[in-house]
């Protein structure tokens, strides 16, 4: 149903980009300049983004955008505080900045599974949330979608952080699960597990969109920005969905765009990243792109106030729109 409903939906998004309000056009004034957070190193994962940028289709919504590759907690601040304009950040990061009284708002869902599971070696036997109790496992740290994503598994089986060992390793879950440091590790589901097979190591993955449905990575504006310029934002918004559009239609164009964009890629191999971006594609895809789902929001608060990083429920109401998808 996707391949049809995408070639439509690219038209829409265009005619958005042209339709009144919509800002300079090439030839027609100076291009508006958006530098955008991606919270990450270049990777294939971007590879929506680098084909709007790359097929020139912010560049037809009147906009100069410039990725940037800070971290993503600095950039909800930096968008909270108007000093930019937009960033891509995952649903937890929008709630915990609100409950900080940082105006920030989620415009465009870009991922609608949450990317985040459990990995571990076949012969641990770890297959179920509940298989997890009395497990050391290995995540980044104490923070991020790592952490939310695992906690919310744990809760999904009626446990807590204090049923197993979590061990902060920073960004090394392959090489710490590959030597056996740890019974299962936190991940991207992918990445890390792609890089393991590829390696030779047979595994259970765990994901945690199997289990709850949260809010994931999206673009997020600024009160500021969204009472000011709502054009700017529909702007945005419609380019990227072009760009998200045609890689879902045309993997393997947008795998030979991000080529340009990502230095590492051409000496990485081709298969094993490709893989990496069609495993991303299946956490895109939906009947409507960029649309949020509410329930994601609610449970995604509900996991919040759970682990106690929110000390109270929030105006969920406020914290995203579907305006400029609908």
């Amino acid at each position: 149903m996707l391949r049809t409903i995408i070639p439509v939906l690219t038209v829409i998004m265009l005619a958005l980009a042209g339709c009144s309000g919509a800002g300079p056009q090439p030839g027609a004034g100076p291009l508006t300049h958006v530098r955008m957070p991606l919270g990450y190193i270049p990777n294939i994962q971007f590879a929506p983004l680098y084909v709007a940028l790359d097929k020139g289709y912010f560049a037809d919504s009147g906009l100069d955008v410039e990725f940037d590759y800070s971290f993503e907690t600095d950039a909800v601040s930096l968008v909270g505080a108007n000093t930019l304009q937009f960033a891509v950040v995952s649903g937890e990061q929008v709630l915990l900045a609100r409950a900080q009284g940082l105006p920030v708002i989620y415009v465009c869902a870009w991922y609608q599974q949450y990317p985040v599971g459990v990995a571990s070696k076949v012969e641990q036997g770890i297959s179920t949330p509940a298989d997890l109790k009395g497990k050391r496992i290995g995540l980044p740290g104490l923070f991020g979608a790592n952490y939310i994503g695992l906690d919310a598994l744990l809760f999904s089986a009626g446990l807590s952080e204090k049923d197993v060992i979590l061990d902060s390793i920073g960004f090394n879950q392959v090489a710490a699960l590959a030597a056996d440091q740890e019974d299962a590790v936190s991940i991207y589901t992918a990445n890390e597990p792609v890089q393991l097979k590829a390696q030779g190591f047979e595994l259970n993955e765990i994901r945690v969109a199997d289990y709850v449905q949260l809010a994931s990575n999206g673009l997020i504006t600024n009160q500021t920005t969204l009472d000011g310029d709502p054009a700017l934002v529909r702007r945005v918004t419609a380019a990227f969905l072009r760009g998200l559009a045609d890689t879902l239609e045309d993997p393997g164009t947008a795998y030979d765009i991000s080529l340009k964009y990502v230095d590492e890629l051409a000496k990485a191999d081709r298969s094993t990243q490709m893989e990496v971006l069609n495993r991303s594609i299946k956490l895109w895809r939906t009947d409507v792109l960029g649309r949020s789902d509410p329930q994601a929001w609610q449970n995604m608060q509900d996991t919040l106030l759970k682990m106690g990083l929110l000390q109270e429920p929030l105006d969920l109401s406020k914290a995203f729109t579907n305006e400029f998808i609908d």
